[in-house]
């Protein structure tokens, strides 16, 4: 059913008419999820509002990706296999390179313990699952450093 409502996502139009697209359009965004439903969801949302999107699996393979592909903003999970959201936002944000990129912490668990947790490792901000395409394309729209890498 996931599977259905995600391919009907694919299937709607860009925003191009909306004021979105224009601001967003080339922000690298990289989405570390452990759940392929939700990174492609946010694929989808993000894709059509301009985004160049990366995506990764796990903590590991983001670390891995970060470096390479110099992202604007990351989403991250909080619950993941081997390296946790809290472990992966915290070492990108201990690099010197990555120190002022934006973290938002993406997760099903919305309480202030939470949210806390994440801000003590440099997040954001935290957006709860699942998410509207308005809730995400707003958090990408009020944490986006004011020039994206891309446009420079």
């Amino acid at each position: 059913m996931q599977s259905a409502r995600v391919e009907q996502l694919a299937d709607s139009q860009p925003l191009a008419n909306s004021p979105l697209a224009h601001s967003l359009t080339g922000c690298k965004v990289l989405v570390i999820d452990d759940s392929s439903t939700i990174r492609r969801t946010a694929q989808i949302f993000l894709t059509q509002a301009g985004c160049q999107v990366m995506l990764a699996e796990d903590g590991f393979d983001a670390l891995a990706k970060v470096g390479d592909l110099k992202p604007d903003l990351v989403f991250c999970d909080i619950l993941m296999p081997n390296l946790d959201g809290y472990q992966t936002c915290s070492l990108i944000k201990k690099s010197p390179k990555f120190h002022a990129t934006p973290v938002i912490m993406l997760s099903s668990r919305d309480g202030i313990f939470d949210r806390a947790r994440g801000k003590s490792v440099g997040a954001v901000d935290h957006l709860a699952k699942p998410f509207s395409k308005e809730a995400l394309l707003e958090a990408v729209q009020t944490h986006l450093p004011v020039a994206p890498a891309a446009a420079q």
